[in-house]
């Protein structure tokens, strides 16, 4: 990369995995609080929860990227973040296990995301950091949501 800025992320757990998003993306944590379920969302999608007099759709992360779901906890949080979808900002409320804190990266340490060994989809991660006791992933957001299995369909019918 070009780009010798270091990247600030917020870093969050999903089981014993350490992932993060781009600080950028993200508006604000917010303590777990139960959605309004919406009727024949896939199972991923928790349902609307209110903002700010925002509705913005709330999705479990953890199945979304293809981990299993649990119940929550009082470590539970909402990141709410802003991706770009196609052609528009949407508002998503991210269910995450914990959130451990914001990180600044070199970019150099950015490494591209394996192709193989990983219970999750590959395309699904920007890259990965080596840590002392591990990796942090980074995610793609925008690619998480805008796959063809329909993600962007339900989600522009429930925000």
């Amino acid at each position: 990369m070009t780009d010798k800025t270091p990247m600030q992320v917020v870093t969050f757990g999903l089981g014993e995995e350490v992932f993060a998003v781009p600080v950028t993306m993200v508006r604000e944590i917010l303590d777990y609080r139960p959605a309004f379920r919406v009727p024949n969302g896939p199972a991923w999608m928790l349902g609307i929860t209110d903002v700010r007099g925002q509705g913005v759709p709330m999705i479990d992360l953890r199945m979304r990227l293809g981990l299993s779901a649990v119940e929550p906890t009082l470590a539970t949080r909402v990141l709410i973040v802003d991706v770009m979808l196609a052609d528009r900002m949407l508002s998503l409320g991210l269910v995450v296990d914990r959130v451990i804190a914001v990180a600044t990266f070199e970019r150099e340490r950015l490494e591209a995301a394996p192709d193989i060994g990983l219970r999750w989809r590959s395309d699904y991660i920007a890259g990965v950091v080596r840590e002392a006791d591990g990796f942090v992933v980074i995610i793609d957001a925008a690619q998480v949501f805008s796959n063809d299995d329909g993600a962007i369909a339900t989600l522009a019918t429930a925000a």
